[in-house]
Protein backbone atom coordinates (compact mmCIF):
# COMPACT_ATOMS: atom_id res chain seq x y z
CA UNK A 1 0.00 0.00 0.00
CA UNK A 2 1.38 3.40 -1.12
CA UNK A 3 1.83 6.04 1.84
CA UNK A 4 0.80 9.63 0.88
CA UNK A 5 4.68 10.16 0.77
CA UNK A 6 4.93 7.65 -1.81
CA UNK A 7 1.89 9.36 -3.65
CA UNK A 8 3.39 13.15 -3.33
CA UNK A 9 6.82 13.19 -3.31
CA UNK A 10 8.38 16.31 -1.05
CA UNK A 11 10.31 19.27 -2.18
CA UNK A 12 12.40 21.22 -0.57
CA UNK A 13 11.37 25.24 -1.00
CA UNK A 14 14.42 25.95 -2.65
CA UNK A 15 14.20 23.21 -5.64
CA UNK A 16 10.98 24.88 -6.68
CA UNK A 17 12.18 27.47 -9.23
CA UNK A 18 9.98 30.26 -10.49
CA UNK A 19 9.43 30.23 -14.42
CA UNK A 20 9.48 33.90 -14.22
CA UNK A 21 10.80 36.78 -12.06
CA UNK A 22 8.00 39.78 -12.18
CA UNK A 23 9.26 42.56 -10.58
CA UNK A 24 7.27 45.30 -9.49
CA UNK A 25 7.48 48.52 -11.01
CA UNK A 26 5.99 51.46 -9.44
CA UNK A 27 4.39 53.33 -12.33
CA UNK A 28 3.88 57.45 -11.17
CA UNK A 29 1.50 59.27 -13.37
CA UNK A 30 3.55 62.44 -15.29
CA UNK A 31 3.33 65.75 -13.67
CA UNK A 32 4.42 68.28 -17.06
CA UNK A 33 5.54 71.64 -15.13
CA UNK A 34 2.81 74.25 -15.57
CA UNK A 35 2.55 78.16 -15.64
CA UNK A 36 3.94 80.00 -12.87
CA UNK A 37 7.12 76.86 -12.26
CA UNK A 38 10.56 77.45 -12.58
CA UNK A 39 12.53 74.98 -14.78
CA UNK A 40 16.07 74.31 -12.42
CA UNK A 41 19.05 72.82 -13.93
CA UNK A 42 18.00 73.77 -17.82
CA UNK A 43 20.98 73.30 -19.49
CA UNK A 44 21.92 73.00 -23.34
CA UNK A 45 25.62 71.64 -25.34
CA UNK A 46 27.50 72.82 -27.80
CA UNK A 47 28.54 69.59 -29.35
CA UNK A 48 27.65 69.95 -32.75
CA UNK A 49 26.73 66.28 -32.42
CA UNK A 50 23.33 67.29 -30.34
CA UNK A 51 22.25 70.11 -32.73
CA UNK A 52 20.56 69.90 -36.48
CA UNK A 53 19.49 72.84 -38.31
CA UNK A 54 17.54 73.53 -41.30
CA UNK A 55 16.54 76.77 -43.23
CA UNK A 56 14.33 75.60 -46.14
CA UNK A 57 14.71 72.06 -45.70
CA UNK A 58 17.98 71.95 -46.19
CA UNK A 59 20.30 71.40 -43.49
CA UNK A 60 22.95 74.39 -42.10
CA UNK A 61 25.82 74.67 -40.38
CA UNK A 62 27.19 76.87 -38.36
CA UNK A 63 28.98 77.71 -34.62
CA UNK A 64 25.89 77.40 -31.97
CA UNK A 65 26.09 80.59 -29.36
CA UNK A 66 23.91 79.80 -26.74
CA UNK A 67 23.69 83.03 -25.28
CA UNK A 68 21.49 84.45 -28.07
CA UNK A 69 19.18 81.95 -27.70
CA UNK A 70 19.20 81.62 -24.20
CA UNK A 71 18.55 85.44 -23.47
CA UNK A 72 15.60 85.55 -24.63
CA UNK A 73 11.94 84.30 -24.05
CA UNK A 74 12.41 80.58 -25.58
CA UNK A 75 9.61 78.51 -27.14
CA UNK A 76 10.40 74.68 -26.42
CA UNK A 77 8.76 71.62 -28.08
CA UNK A 78 9.60 68.14 -27.31
CA UNK A 79 9.07 65.84 -30.72
CA UNK A 80 9.41 62.29 -31.67
CA UNK A 81 9.17 60.90 -34.87
CA UNK A 82 7.32 57.99 -33.12
CA UNK A 83 4.53 60.21 -32.95
CA UNK A 84 4.57 59.73 -36.48
CA UNK A 85 1.70 62.02 -37.94
CA UNK A 86 1.14 64.01 -34.36
CA UNK A 87 4.80 64.95 -34.44
CA UNK A 88 5.16 66.24 -38.05
CA UNK A 89 2.03 68.16 -37.37
CA UNK A 90 3.14 69.72 -34.38
CA UNK A 91 6.52 70.26 -36.25
CA UNK A 92 4.62 72.12 -39.18
CA UNK A 93 2.87 74.14 -37.03
CA UNK A 94 5.25 75.70 -35.45
CA UNK A 95 7.32 75.91 -38.64
CA UNK A 96 4.99 78.68 -39.65
CA UNK A 97 4.79 80.37 -36.05
CA UNK A 98 8.43 80.65 -36.02
CA UNK A 99 8.75 84.31 -37.86
CA UNK A 100 6.06 85.32 -35.45
CA UNK A 101 8.30 84.15 -32.84
CA UNK A 102 10.97 85.64 -33.73
CA UNK A 103 9.43 88.91 -35.02
CA UNK A 104 7.50 88.91 -31.77
CA UNK A 105 11.27 89.12 -29.52
CA UNK A 106 11.31 84.73 -29.30
CA UNK A 107 13.07 82.11 -30.03
CA UNK A 108 12.34 78.26 -31.17
CA UNK A 109 13.91 75.53 -29.97
CA UNK A 110 12.50 71.70 -30.75
CA UNK A 111 13.94 69.19 -28.10
CA UNK A 112 14.37 65.93 -30.36
CA UNK A 113 14.03 62.56 -28.33
CA UNK A 114 17.34 60.75 -30.26
CA UNK A 115 19.23 61.16 -33.19
CA UNK A 116 16.45 60.51 -36.20
CA UNK A 117 18.22 59.30 -39.13
CA UNK A 118 14.78 60.66 -40.89
CA UNK A 119 14.68 63.99 -39.68
CA UNK A 120 16.93 65.72 -42.77
CA UNK A 121 14.23 63.72 -45.47
CA UNK A 122 11.36 65.12 -43.02
CA UNK A 123 12.84 68.64 -42.93
CA UNK A 124 13.22 68.63 -47.03
CA UNK A 125 10.01 67.50 -47.46
CA UNK A 126 7.94 69.74 -45.47
CA UNK A 127 10.20 72.84 -46.01
CA UNK A 128 11.21 73.72 -42.41
CA UNK A 129 13.59 76.10 -40.83
CA UNK A 130 13.69 75.00 -37.48
CA UNK A 131 16.67 73.70 -34.98
CA UNK A 132 16.86 70.63 -32.70
CA UNK A 133 18.45 69.46 -29.84
CA UNK A 134 19.10 66.10 -29.56
CA UNK A 135 18.06 65.24 -25.92
CA UNK A 136 19.20 61.52 -26.06
CA UNK A 137 18.85 60.46 -22.78
CA UNK A 138 15.91 62.30 -21.90
CA UNK A 139 17.74 64.75 -19.18
CA UNK A 140 15.38 68.00 -20.20
CA UNK A 141 12.08 65.99 -20.81
CA UNK A 142 12.41 64.85 -17.48
CA UNK A 143 12.94 68.18 -16.65
CA UNK A 144 10.04 69.57 -17.93
CA UNK A 145 8.05 66.11 -16.18
CA UNK A 146 6.70 65.15 -19.91
CA UNK A 147 8.73 61.79 -19.73
CA UNK A 148 9.79 59.39 -17.21
CA UNK A 149 11.25 55.27 -16.92
CA UNK A 150 8.21 55.08 -14.17
CA UNK A 151 5.73 56.13 -16.86
CA UNK A 152 5.93 55.03 -20.44
CA UNK A 153 3.54 56.58 -22.93
CA UNK A 154 2.32 53.20 -24.02
CA UNK A 155 0.64 53.12 -20.61
CA UNK A 156 -1.36 55.72 -21.87
CA UNK A 157 -1.51 56.10 -25.90
CA UNK A 158 -2.54 53.07 -27.93
CA UNK A 159 -0.21 52.52 -31.22
CA UNK A 160 3.41 53.68 -29.87
CA UNK A 161 5.47 51.02 -28.36
CA UNK A 162 8.55 53.37 -27.29
CA UNK A 163 9.20 55.39 -24.33
CA UNK A 164 8.86 58.82 -25.38
CA UNK A 165 8.31 62.18 -24.02
CA UNK A 166 5.01 63.52 -24.61
CA UNK A 167 4.22 66.05 -27.20
CA UNK A 168 4.41 69.83 -25.13
CA UNK A 169 5.66 73.12 -26.13
CA UNK A 170 6.05 75.44 -23.34
CA UNK A 171 7.33 79.32 -23.61
CA UNK A 172 10.24 80.12 -20.82
CA UNK A 173 11.43 83.39 -19.57
CA UNK A 174 14.82 84.51 -19.25
CA UNK A 175 14.32 83.81 -15.94
CA UNK A 176 13.87 79.88 -17.13
CA UNK A 177 10.37 80.67 -15.57
CA UNK A 178 7.41 78.61 -17.71
CA UNK A 179 5.13 81.31 -18.47
CA UNK A 180 2.99 79.34 -21.26
CA UNK A 181 2.25 75.92 -20.96
CA UNK A 182 0.63 72.91 -23.48
CA UNK A 183 0.70 69.32 -23.33
CA UNK A 184 -0.94 67.46 -25.89
CA UNK A 185 -2.61 64.53 -23.99
CA UNK A 186 -5.70 63.98 -26.40
CA UNK A 187 -3.37 64.28 -29.64
CA UNK A 188 -5.42 67.05 -30.76
CA UNK A 189 -2.10 69.68 -31.84
CA UNK A 190 -3.99 71.70 -29.49
CA UNK A 191 -1.27 74.43 -28.96
CA UNK A 192 -2.74 77.97 -29.16
CA UNK A 193 -0.42 79.70 -31.59
CA UNK A 194 -1.97 83.34 -29.86
CA UNK A 195 -1.02 82.30 -26.63
CA UNK A 196 2.41 81.25 -27.41
CA UNK A 197 2.83 84.81 -29.72
CA UNK A 198 1.19 86.62 -26.66
CA UNK A 199 3.47 85.04 -24.39
CA UNK A 200 6.86 85.42 -26.11
CA UNK A 201 5.92 89.05 -26.62
CA UNK A 202 4.81 90.08 -22.76
CA UNK A 203 8.52 88.42 -21.92
CA UNK A 204 10.36 90.22 -24.11
CA UNK A 205 8.49 93.49 -23.61
CA UNK A 206 9.19 92.84 -19.72
CA UNK A 207 13.23 92.13 -20.59
CA UNK A 208 13.29 95.18 -22.55
CA UNK A 209 11.86 97.66 -19.78
CA UNK A 210 13.95 96.13 -17.68
CA UNK A 211 17.33 96.11 -19.33
CA UNK A 212 16.12 99.83 -20.09
CA UNK A 213 15.24 100.59 -16.42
Amino acid sequence: MLTSTDKFPYFELLEIVAEFDLSYKPYQPLKPLKAGNFITGLTLKTDQLRWQRFYGGAETFGPVVLRQLLNKPLVISFYSRHWKGNGLGQLTRLNDLQNEIKASGGNLLIINAGNDEDLAKTAWENDLSLNFYFDENHEIAELFGVYSENYPVWNRFSGIDVNVPLLATYVIDQFKQVVYADVDMDLTGSFSANGIIAAVYESALLRNNKKSA
